[in-house]
Formats: C-alpha cells, structure tokens, sequence
C-alpha cells in the first residue's frame, strides 16, 4: 500500500552516542565528528528531507554541531534544537538568521521548552512546569518579530529588551519554521500560538489523534493552522519475524537493575510526554508491543521519544499510513546504530512511501531508469544488469 500524500521523512544525528545495543558498551561506538558526517551525507544522498539535532547535558552542543555540517552537505534541512531559557531571544535570533544564510535555508528550529529538571537545573534554569511555558511564549514574541524585521521594546515577566533588533536577515521569511512537541495543556497552548509543526512521540494511533485534534482545536482559536508529525524509532527488517528479532537484541544486554534505575531517573521528570512514555510499559519488558508494530522498548531506558515502528517495509509503511491520516505529513526517525538503520529504512521503506520535494533514492529499484544514477546492484556476468525487486 501506498501513501499518496508526499511525507517529509527526516532522520536523528545521536549526538549522545550510539550503539548495536541499548544500556551496553558492547559495539558501542564514539561520536566523533567523521561518524555524524557519514550519517548527515548518508541522510542527504538517500533522500531525507533532515535531520533532528538534540540538546541537553547529554549531548554534544546541537548548534556546533549542525554549522560543521553546512558545507559537507547540499540539500539537508537542520532540525536544530532550541532551549529558550538558555539564551536571549535576541542572541537565538542573531544565531538563527547566521545559520540560515550561510546554510541557504537550511534551518529548522525544534524548540525544547521542557525536560529532566536537573538537567535544566544544571544549566541555571529554575522555572516551573507552566512557568518554562509562560517563559516560552515571551521568548518566542520577541524572537519571531526581530526576525520579521521588527524593533522590539519587550518587558515581560521573563524577558525584558530594550530597541532590539536583527541587522543581518535569515532567508527563510518570516522566520525559520518552528517545530514542537509537549503533551502537557500548556505545550499545547503554546503550540497552537507560536509554532509550524507540531511533533507527537510515538504513542498509539487513537492517543495521537486526541493530541492532533485538541491543538488543531486550539490553534483555530488563535486563527492559526498548524501542521504534524511524529517522532518515532524504526527497527525495520526484510521480513516482521526478523524485525521482532532485531528488536529483542537491541535491549538483550539490559538487565532490570539497569532498567529500574533508568525508570526511577525519568521519573522524576516533570514532563508529562515522558509520563507518557513510561505509562506505556510501566517498565515491564514483557509488555513491550503496545500498538501493533509499535514497541516501547527502547524507553526502558531511553529518555524522550521511547517507542519504535518494528516490521517489514510494507508494515512499517502502513502503520506511517495510519499517523499521516490523522494529519502527520513528517516523520523524525531514527535506528540503532544510526548509520547503516539510515541505509536499511531507505532501502526497506523508501519504495512505499511517497517522498517531499525530494529526487528518488539512488537504490530505488522501482524508479524508471532514467532517474537512477547506475543498474541497482552487482551487474551480472558482466553482461546484464539483475532483475528488479518485486515489491
């Protein structure tokens, strides 16, 4: 089955590392800045429209990380992390208009107004659940109109800014488009009011599309529209038997004094998507499939989105199906280890799904001729090039 619907799929730069197994330091492997390259050039020649860059103590900084990434790259869009509290909403729109000129409009900014309290604590925040919101919605006025070309006189609760202004403009007018995601009453108010594209964790299709409809509800009031995705975790294989197998391994190493200890620290979090995500297994491995083909198992021990889509390529392009009928036009993925689950989705997915703005996959074997690069595969006695893959 098909999607007819063009999807905008991006993929996921693991800045906090990577691995063939969650929790282990068997086949771990480091990040460097060679790695993420080979995964960014992997992303842009096979046709994502992105990738997602995290933030956070955890992480390499996601803004370095990404402008390293401008010049060995041609077409791939920057989903960059942005933490309000963090910086002025002046010095993030400086950064913004930098970043999207010098990468030709290459920048998509993710807002990240939640997470792990003594992360934030870490980093001098001290706000509450709704006051990190409330601190939000100032930030983004300000940051939105300096990069409409607005002088800005702010004095807010939280922010304050006297004759601001933006002297150097980004390409992408008004601003670069903002993406989101929180499940909390105030993310979505926040959501409704401020941003492009709101993204959902991946929770099963009927909790989704609750989520898609109160901010789509919510942003009607603001006279707004707002567009959705999905952040979700991909373990695709030729055949399901062998994708629930590949699942199994990925979390064969975790014993449950890891698990428990992983579950205790995301429970402190205020977030309630992290609730969200813990609810879903309650830590509990053997009750991991909690939609079908979706698997919480990675958020046993992994904070943020927790759940990946497990199957054959027609499977996983079905169950994509069923979001983008609720209204997710992109989707963030990502696969352990990074780099070859780039190559094995493409490969895999690819053929079913209905790509955004972008040329067809080299390997598409399902692509007239005239759009490939070179025969699909080893030529065969030198004389033919080798069947077609049925689909």
């Amino acid at each position: 089955m098909s999607i007819r619907k063009p999807l905008d799929i991006f993929w996921f730069l693991p800045t906090h590392g990577d691995g063939r197994y969650l929790g282990s330091s068997l086949g771990a492997r480091a990040v460097d800045h060679d790695y993420l390259k080979q995964i960014a050039q992997a992303a842009d020649s096979l046709g994502y429209g992105g990738v997602l860059i995290p933030t956070g103590r955890a992480c390499e900084d996601a803004w370095v990380v990404a402008s390293s990434l401008i010049p060995v790259t041609r077409k791939l869009k920057f989903l960059v992390a942005l933490r309000p509290a963090t910086t002025s909403p002046t010095v993030a729109a400086r950064q913004a208009a930098t970043f999207d000129r010098l990468s030709d409009g290459r920048l998509l900014i993710n807002l990240v107004a939640g997470g792990d309290t003594s992360d934030l604590e870490a980093d001098g925040i001290f706000l509450g659940h709704d006051e990190r919101y409330e601190h939000a919605d100032e930030f983004l006025e300000v940051w939105k109109r300096l990069l409409a070309g607005e002088r800005v006189d702010h004095d807010g609760r939280h922010v304050k800014v006297k004759d601001a202004r933006l002297l150097f403009p980004a390409v992408q007018q008004p601003h670069p488009p903002l993406y989101f995601g929180g499940s909390s009453n105030r993310a979505h108010d926040t959501a409704a009011r401020h941003v492009e594209l709101y993204l959902s964790w991946g929770e099963p299709p009927s909790e989704v599309a609750r989520k898609f409809a109160d901010v789509r509800r919510r942003a009607e009031k603001e006279g707004r529209q707002v567009r959705f995705g999905m952040r979700l975790h991909v373990i695709p294989r030729e055949t399901e038997a062998a994708a629930w197998q590949a699942a199994e391994e990925l979390i064969s190493q975790l014993d449950d004094d890891t698990i428990a200890s992983a579950q205790q620290s995301l429970g402190k979090m205020d977030s309630e998507g992290q609730r969200r995500m813990r609810a879903l297994h309650g830590g509990d491995r053997s009750k991991l499939e909690v939609a079908p083909n979706l698997w919480a198992g990675v958020g046993l021990v992994r904070g943020g989105a927790g759940t990946a889509l497990v199957g054959d390529g027609k499977i996983i392009a079905e169950r994509i199906e069923e979001y983008a009928a609720l209204g997710a036009d992109t989707f963030v993925l990502s696969g352990y280890p990074h780099l070859e689950e780039a190559w094995r989705f493409a490969e895999l997915v690819f053929p079913h799904l209905s790509l955004a703005g972008r040329d067809a996959p080299a390997n598409d074997a399902h692509q007239p001729a005239r759009r490939r690069v070179a025969p699909i595969g080893e030529i065969i006695g030198y004389a033919q090039a080798p069947k077609a893959a049925q689909s």
